[in-house]
């Protein structure tokens, strides 16, 4: 029988473990057994203790100290030691029925997702052979990027490599909300969950950039030009094209503190792990006719 879990990830600030706390919680009013497996080595608090955590097999803090690694050096070596000792997930994995949902909460660092290829041996570690879960990544991004059009499709950028690298089904998220209420009009907000390229074309602070700046005729590989104006533009409207081109990545929207917003976002990561379909059907109670004896 397969096993259901899922990776949430993103960078750093985009509420990762904010939303694995809300989603526990969330399964839990539902009487749905989850697992909780932490493998970030910096964490420290949690709402809720984790069933497995990597700090039990080695921290960032330990190997910072011992090996004179900085964050991002000492966070690498955490996970190739992990990969040289699965059985720590392997032997406890194995006894999570299909019942469950694994949730495992990641680092916030987005190198581990876009540029090293250890957390594909990981992922294809879980999906395959004896433990064989069927996974997808809950990719989180903050929402306030979407005030900042050029840093959203940045943001953007990164969830697409994420998703190219890993070859697993994709959830991306637009987390927090809650912050940007008010700040960007319903009708532009759908146009984000999509990632509409025009909307850097459409962008008020874009066309200022573009009237105001008196070297937008200049030379679009001066040194001073490089990350201004017309040269900068040109570079953002190429990675908005590419990301609407290959339609991959598109947002579910996210409040943590609401739960039925908890609930829209777990039900398309269900979706994508086929977690219902795999369910065995459920017999009625029997029915006791208290006429008869």
């Amino acid at each position: 029988m397969s096993k259901f879990g899922t990776l949430v990830m993103g960078p750093a600030g985009a509420g990762k473990s904010t939303f694995c706390s809300a989603l526990i919680q969330h399964l839990q009013h539902n009487k749905r057994p989850c697992y909780y497996v932490n493998l970030d080595p910096a964490a420290e608090d949690f709402a809720f203790e984790p069933d497995i955590d990597i700090k039990d097999l080695i921290s960032l803090e330990d190997v910072m100290e011992d090996m004179g690694l900085g964050p991002n050096g000492g966070l690498i070596y955490c996970f190739e030691f992990l990969l040289e000792n699965l059985d720590f997930l392997t032997d406890p994995l194995e006894e999570v029925t299909e019942d469950y949902l694994i949730i495992f909460d990641m680092p916030g660092q987005i190198e581990l997702y876009t540029h090293v290829p250890i957390l594909p041996g990981l992922v294809k570690h879980l999906m395959r052979g004896s433990l064989n879960i069927n996974m997808c990544a809950a990719y989180l991004l903050e929402s306030t990027f979407i005030v900042d059009r050029p840093k959203f499709f940045a943001g953007t950028l990164s969830a697409m490599s994420a998703m190219l690298m890993l070859e697993m089904p994709h959830v991306n998220i637009l987390s927090k909300m809650d912050l940007v209420k008010g700040q960007v009009a319903k009708r532009d907000l759908k146009r984000f969950l999509s990632a509409d390229a025009d909307l850097l074309a459409d962008d008020p602070a874009h066309r200022l950039e573009d009237t105001e700046n008196p070297n937008r005729d200049a030379d679009p590989v001066s040194k001073n030009n490089i990350m201004a104006g017309e040269s900068f533009n040109r570079l953002n409207r190429a990675v908005a094209q590419l990301i609407d081109d290959f339609s991959m990545v598109s947002f579910l929207r996210l409040d943590a503190q609401d739960e039925d917003s908890v609930g829209a976002v777990l039900s398309y990561i269900d979706d994508a792990i086929q977690f219902h379909e795999a369910q065995e059907p459920k017999e009625p109670r029997d029915i006791v006719d208290t006429d008869m004896t």
